[in-house]
């Protein structure tokens, strides 16, 4: 009789997750479906009368806006013991429900990581197989977020299709251009050190930073390349980490 109802058994604890202190190998759980399909747009559209189609706002700041993503694991703990069954339930129950919004890495995402809250622990008790069947629902911020920051550039974790190499730490004499690449898919904000008082320009945009660590949200690096004016005299580093689908 085949208790495992057709899951390799070997390939065990080649899939978990890890979300806040939690860990899914902790449990000897098998991880055997998971799903976390594209996040939802945020539209805005207007109709107007005599004209065909509509008008499309979501992209009215220059990017498309997204809503929160669903991700969803179905895991299997194989336990005889209705008993520990049963309590097993409870701890993860209580466990995974108490975290609040943090820190999700899943290794079919190696090197990024989600950020996001449970939503939902919904367990089966499969008395054929002697199993516990365990569903969990994340509520999670749109993109994944690299582990590594921009311009690391660590040749064992490099992908070619999608890092690049990149300098994000400039001698500034007076006034230098820069450019600096954003390879993830939104735009996002740099945390901007430096030696002493600079200004940035961007887009026509006047950002002043004080010595030492800061970060404007307006100052923000659109996918693909930016070019910015530095003035000033010292060094000045961008720190920023690339997000994706």
């Amino acid at each position: 009789m085949d208790i495992t109802n057709g899951v390799d058994m070997t390939l065990a604890f080649k899939e978990y997750i890890q979300f806040g202190d939690f860990d899914s190998r902790d449990y000897d759980m098998r991880l055997v479906e998971r799903t976390a399909p594209t996040p939802t747009e945020k539209s805005k559209t207007e109709s107007v009368p005599f004209m065909h189609g509509h008008y499309d706002f979501g992209s009215i700041l220059g990017e498309r806006l997204f809503e929160n993503r669903p991700i969803s694991y179905t895991f299997h703990i194989n336990e005889r013991d209705v008993t520990r069954r049963k309590h097993t339930q409870t701890a993860l129950e209580n466990r995974l429900m108490r975290e609040g919004i943090t820190t999700l890495v899943d290794t079919y995402s190696p090197n990024y990581f989600y950020r996001g809250k449970v939503t939902s622990v919904s367990t089966t008790d499969d008395h054929v197989y002697k199993r516990l069947i365990v569903q969990i629902e994340f509520d999670c911020y749109p993109f994944k977020v690299s582990q590594t920051a921009e311009g690391s550039d660590i040749w064992d974790t490099f992908n070619f299709e999608l890092d690049v190499m990149q300098d994000v730490e400039y001698q500034i004499n007076g006034t230098d251009t820069v450019t600096l690449i954003n390879p993830g898919t939104p735009s996002v904000a740099p945390e901007v050190t430096v030696s002493s008082g600079m200004t940035v320009q961007f887009e026509n945009q006047l950002y002043t930073f004080p010595a030492g660590t800061s970060k404007n949200e307006a100052l923000r690096l659109h996918s693909g390349e930016n070019t910015l004016v530095i003035i000033g005299n010292g060094t000045i580093s961008f720190n920023f980490y690339k997000e994706l689908m």
